[in-house]
């Protein structure tokens, strides 16, 4: 698996990232863009332009991961990050 080294990347760039993630993940599984976007209730168009421009909503980029049956990772996201201070924990 790539590992991407998101803490020197602009928002368009992770975005871009996730995107081709989620390409390879479809045509891995040998799903056209019209067949994602009829499984997963996203639009064509939106489906297209999250795979050329990594811009997408939170609410469709969880119904793709839905349909191609990665919503766990999306579960997960976030889920273990420490706290970065004691004041952090503290507050929690």
């Amino acid at each position: 698996m790539n590992t991407f080294d998101f803490m020197k990347k602009t928002p368009s760039e992770i975005n871009m990232l996730i995107a081709k993630r989620i390409r390879i993940i479809r045509k891995r599984r040998k799903i056209s863009q019209i067949r994602l976007g009829e499984k997963s209730g996203v639009s064509l168009g939106s489906v297209k332009r999250f795979e050329q421009s990594g811009e997408i909503s939170l609410i469709s980029l969880t119904k793709i991961a839905i349909a191609l049956e990665i919503n766990r990772e999306l579960e997960h996201l976030f889920e273990d990050v420490p706290p970065r201070s004691i004041k952090e924990l503290l507050d929690e």
